[in-house]
Order: structure tokens, then C-alpha cells, then sequence
């Protein structure tokens, strides 16, 4: 056990390190900077693999705020928040003290996060051996439900992604008959088509075709070191760390929230508690500590529903499903059951992570600095060639590197089409469990789908199912009949935030 935990080390350390310089990198998402490194983890120890793809989770939420305070680009969307505040105190000559509360902000949000997952977690996890065939197909169909609330402009194309994932999940081998399906005879499609490949290409490699096209980012013109806030600081910045923690839990555990929204609330609210909002938009840092806290606590709170459900509620933690799944681990309630040391191992190594983000972030400040001022053509081409050659060495495989072009260039479609990305992910991840539990639970129950309402947990799972759909429908259908101004007022409301709502968007 504690030559594990040692190994461990390494890879939170590891992990935070490259989060960091792949949050910093302007358009290079969590999810992203987690997928490029998601081939490279195939012959690790699940355990540390784990920890290193969660570890580059935490890095990145911190690394985000480094361009938006330096040069007033989000390197994250989580970080856009961070903008208004963060980039004017470095106008001012503040950076190095932005740079620190940034840091110490994020982890003590970190840290919240951490103790509300293994609070939380472990209790939903009691239920695990209750869990049937039919509860099963009710637990996924739950998942599927969660494409509702994701698909915030269009429902439609919401639930169109989602039915492509399916069909993408019905590729290979029928799992009650043998049978192949969509094959067209090639052998290499036999076993589907691994969720891997399909995160690989509709994030990462779809941002980069993306990326392509638009035109440089700013240049840090200087060069500050990290400022550690004073303990007047900390007094200060206590209730906005506060309150970003708490929005950014209850964003967290519900799905399709994620980092942006808790930190845009976050910020929000702690410009109406504070005793200085006039400074809010000018350099305050209140402005800077409430979203940086929010975001880090998603970082953890996110797992929740992924690790006891096997439902992953922002694009970051369907890439640290699809960890799990590349070790052949099924994140969902019998986890706990088959699994406790790999969940107990997460624990600790996303301990270590926060800690290491400290150590780390204070160290790594220069090369990060570096990277935010190299020219963009040099960047994309270094991770496209990091791409191809991650992919290649799972399994030595170009047809798996043609597969992962190719959903480059689908993901690259849905966004020029406005279509939501985590509905396809969900459909392909979630469709194998949906078909194969209900097929199962039918051979048992003699073709009876009344099975699917009496027992008690599957019907509990699908009325909760049918809540989601229904809130989601009642949604779209007043945001039809108010208009968008609601969302917007919302961010302008934050004084200066509203300003950056663009250079959030544009980091997707």
C-alpha cells in the first residue's frame, strides 16, 4: 500500500505540472489538456494513471487564470471571470499579487471540493449492491437525461449529438448475440469504436482545427513572481473564497454546470456581499479570489456524480471516465464495491494535487510565462504532432489515428453548427450500459418491461429521469418565451465581467 501511495506522488505531481502549462496555453481547455495525455496513460497502473489525468484536472483550473491576468485571455473558460479584476490589477502592477491570490484562492477551493467528494461520494455509494440490470438501464437512461439540461441553446441539436453517440456505441459486436454491426468487414471495428478515440478527436482535435483559424493571441510583455497574499489578505479574500466554495459545489454536483457558470455566480455574489464593491471591475481582489476558489472546487465536486453514478456532468470528467474505462474500470456504484483502493487512491493523490498546486504553480510561473508568448503556429503544430503520437502508441494502430482525425473533423462540424459536444460523448460512453442492461433485463423478466417500474430503485432512477426532461423543457420553453436577455443580464450584471463574456466563449 505504500509503495502505491508513492507512485501516486509522482503522477499528482506530474499531472498538476502539465495542467498547469496546458491551462495557461490560451484555448487549450482542462478536458483538452487532459485528453492529449489520455493515450499516453494506457500501460500506466490504473491507480496512478487516475490520479495523473484528475491531477492535470486541478493544474488546468489554476493554469487559466495565468493568461487572463497577464494578457486578459482566459487560458480556460472557467478563468474569464478572472478577467475584470485580474488584468487590472496587473495594469496597475499588481500581477505577481493577482498571480498569488489566484493561487491560494484555488487551493483552498481545492480543498473544499475535496472534503465535500469524499463526503458526499462514499454515501451514495452505499446503494451499490441494490443495484440490478434493470436499475442499470434506469441509471443510464438518467445519464442520457442529462442531455437535456447540457443542450442550453438548442434542444434539438442537444438531442441529436446524443443519438449520434448511440449510434457511434452500436459499432461492433452485438453483446447478446455476437453479432457484428457497422463493421463494413473491418476488422479493426470488431471491438467498437473506444470511447478514447472519440474524446480525443471531438476535443482535442477539433479545438486545434478550430484554433487554426483564428488569429494569434496577445504576448506577455513581463514577467512577475507569484505574490503570496498577507494575512490581512487572507482576512479579506475568507468570505469571497468562501462562497465561490460553496457555489462551486452545488455547480459541480449538477451536471452540465461546470467551472464558468460557478464562477460568473461566484464573482457575482461576492461583489454583493463585499464592503468594496466600487473596486469590482478596477483591480479588486475579492474579484479575483471568489471565481478562482469556484472553479477549483468544481475541479473536485465534479466527480461526484461521475464516480458514484458513472454520469460525467462537464466535458473534463467524461475524459477522466474514459481513464477509467481505458483500465478497464466502470466508474458507477459497484466502484466502491470492486475498486476501493483505486477511489481511495484518487482521494489521496487529488490531496496531493492541491498541495502539489501550490508547490508547483510557484515554480512553474516562468516557463508558463514563456509559453503564453510563443507564437501559435509552433504550439498547434507541436500538439497536433502530440496527438497523433499518443494515439499511435496505444495500440500501434493508424487506423486508430484515422479514427481520430475523423472525429476531429465531426467535432470540428458540430461546433461550426452550434451542436453541444458532451451529448455525443454521453451517448457514446453511456450507450453500451443502456442497450446491454436492457436487453438483460428483459431475458430475465421474459420479455416483460414492466420490470422496469417495479422495482423500486430503476423507477426511482427513471422519475428522476423524467424530472430532468421535464425542468429542461420548461426551461427552453420559458427562455423561448422571455428571450436571451435574462442569461446576459445575468453576466453584466458583474460590472467588468459582462465585457468578457466574448473572450470566454472564444476559449471553448
Amino acid at each position: 500500500m505504500i509503495g502505491s501511495m508513492l507512485g501516486i506522488l509522482p503522477a499528482a505531481f506530474g499531472g498538476v505540472a502539465w495542467g498547469i502549462l496546458g491551462g495557461a496555453l490560451p484555448g487549450i481547455s482542462p478536458s483538452i489538456t487532459m485528453a492529449l495525455l489520455l493515450p499516453f496513460t494506457y500501460g500506466m497502473d490504473p491507480a496512478q494513471a487516475i490520479v495523473l489525468l484528475a491531477a492535470t484536472y486541478v493544474g488546468a483550473e489554476y493554469g487559466g487564470s495565468i493568461p487572463a491576468i497577464l494578457i486578459r485571455t482566459p487560458g480556460t473558460n472557467a478563468a474569464a471571470a478572472t478577467i475584470a479584476d485580474g488584468y487590472a490589477m496587473k495594469q496597475q502592477g499588481r500581477a505577481g499579487e493577482a498571480l498569488g491570490i489566484s493561487l491560494y484562492s484555488g487551493f483552498v477551493g481545492g480543498l473544499f471540493g475535496l472534503i465535500v467528494l469524499v463526503l458526499l461520494t462514499e454515501r451514495l455509494s452505499e446503494v451499490a449492491l441494490a443495484f440490478t440490470p434493470p436499475a442499470y438501464f434506469a441509471l443510464g437512461v438518467l445519464g442520457l437525461s442529462v442531455i437535456a439540461s447540457l443542450s442550453r441553446e438548442s434542444l434539438i441539436k442537444g438531442l441529436a449529438a446524443g443519438v449520434l453517440g448511440l449510434m457511434v456505441a452500436t459499432v461492433g459486436t452485438d453483446p447478446v448475440t455476437g453479432a457484428s454491426r457497422f463493421t463494413f468487414d473491418a476488422v479493426d471495428l470488431l471491438s467498437g469504436i473506444p470511447p478514447i478515440l472519440v474524446m480525443v478527436g471531438v476535443f482535442a482535435v477539433a479545438e486545434l482545427f478550430e484554433q487554426s483559424g483564428e488569429p494569434g493571441w496577445e504576448q506577455a510583455t513581463e514577467r512577475p513572481r507569484i505574490r503570496f497574499p498577507s494575512p490581512a489578505m487572507w482576512k479579506r479574500i475568507a468570505l469571497p473564497q468562501a462562497i465561490g466554495s460553496v457555489i462551486g459545489t452545488f455547480e459541480g454536483i449538477v451536471p452540465g454546470s461546470g467551472g464558468t457558470v460557478s464562477s460568473f455566480l461566484a464573482y457575482n455574489e461576492a461583489r454583493r456581499w463585499s464592503r468594496h464593491q466600487e473596486e469590482f471591475g478596477h483591480g479588486s481582489p475579492e474579484g479575483v479570489a471568489a471565481p478562482e476558489a469556484a472553479n477549483n472546487t468544481v475541479a473536485c465536486t465534479a466527480l461526484i456524480p461521475m464516480l458514484s453514478l458513472g454520469i460525467p456532468g462537464s466535458n473534463s470528467a467524461a475524459v477522466l471516465l474514459g481513464g477509467f474505462l481505458l483500465h478497464g474500470l466502470i466508474p458507477g456504484p459497484l466502484l466502491f464495491v470492486q475498486h476501493r483502493d483505486i477511489v481511495e487512491s484518487l482521494y489521496v493523490g487529488l490531496f496531493a494535487a492541491n498541495i502539489a498546486m501550490v508547490v508547483v504553480g510557484y515554480l512553474m510561473m516562468t516557463p508558463a510565462i514563456w509559453l503564453v508568448g510563443r507564437p501559435k503556429p509552433y504550439l498547434m503544430a507541436f500538439i497536433y504532432a502530440l496527438v497523433v503520437s499518443g494515439v499511435y502508441a496505444i495500440e500501434g494502430s493508424l487506423f486508430q489515428v484515422g479514427v481520430v482525425l475523423a472525429f476531429g473533423l465531426l467535432g470540428y462540424a458540430m461546433r461550426y453548427f452550434r451542436m453541444p459536444v458532451l451529448p455525443l460523448v454521453l451517448g457514446v460512453v453511456l450507450g453500451f450500459m443502456v442497450e446491454s442492461n436492457y436487453r438483460r433485463a428483459l431475458v430475465l423478466s421474459s420479455g416483460d418491461h414492466l420490470t422496469f417500474v417495479r422495482e423500486p430503485l430503476a423507477a426511482g432512477l427513471l422519475a428522476v429521469a423524467a424530472l430532468f426532461l421535464v425542468g429542461s423543457l420548461v426551461r427552453h420553453a420559458r427562455e423561448r418565451t422571455v428571450g436571451p436577455t435574462a442569461g446576459g443580464g445575468r453576466e453584466g450584471g458583474a460590472g467588468g465581467v459582462g465585457g468578457v463574456g466574448g473572450a470566454g466563449g472564444s476559449a471553448t
